[in-house]
């Protein structure tokens, strides 16, 4: 789990890298579109990014640029693989695992996508920009983030709450534990008590002089 963390916190790291370059993706997306003359459609899917970048790419600023989206993207899913293996999970964890496993399909379609508060992604975007054309596409990240968070949460919160319950019964048991000896003990004092009573009875009774049997009285005056 703590690799899971510590990955999840690298990929946030670049992710921020990212988002203060918005305006070079966007306009690396603008130039690549012109180039590949497909200005019509919305940039709708991770491969579509992909292409633009392996075919209609000329500009090594654009191309570094799109190539951050598309590793953040590949890293993100052999993220949630790994997730995978680590944690068993429960209908919540499998439900943002498979969440985030469509969003990064190569082909899914994210024309439709929005990422809101607290995520300004789409605010910085033009409304013309956000409607028809990047308002998806810069949203899968943030979502996919969101989500993977929320696993890393959900699924520490079930580890605490599967050995919290085991936790209390060391709790419970441990006083008795602690009793046991204590009431042994007092036993052994208990008993050793009336071993020296019974001893010491014994041994009043084999040392003490019998006592003298008093002469019948009778008056004064001679007696034969």
């Amino acid at each position: 789990m703590n690799e899971v963390v510590e990955t999840l916190r690298k990929i946030e790291e670049k992710y921020k890298l990212f988002q203060q370059q918005q305006f070079t993706f966007i306009r690396a997306l603008e130039r690549t579109r012109e180039e590949a003359h497909d200005m019509i459609r919305p940039v709708s899917s991770i491969v579509q990014v992909q292409c633009y970048k392996d075919h209609h790419c000329y500009n090594s600023t654009d191309r570094r640029i799109l190539n951050m989206f598309v590793s953040l993207c590949n890293e993100l899913r052999c993220l949630c693989q790994r997730m995978e293996t680590v944690h068993a999970g429960d209908s919540v964890t499998n439900g943002l695992l498979e969440k985030c496993k469509v969003l990064l399909n190569d082909s899914n379609d994210l024309t439709a996508l929005r990422a809101t508060y607290p995520h300004g992604v789409v605010n910085h975007l033009s409304l013309e920009e956000a409607r028809h054309r990047y308002g998806g596409v810069v949203s899968v990240l943030p979502i996919v983030l969101d989500s993977l968070r929320d696993w890393v949460t959900h699924s520490k919160l079930k580890v605490l709450y599967i050995v919290s319950p085991g936790c209390a019964r060391c709790k419970k048991e441990a006083p008795t534990s602690q009793t046991a000896p204590a009431a042994l003990t007092s036993n052994n004092n208990e008993n050793t008590v009336k071993l020296q009573e019974k001893d010491f009875k014994k041994f009043l009774a084999a040392n003490q002089r019998p006592k003298k049997k008093k002469a019948p009285w009778r008056p004064p005056g001679k007696h034969p």
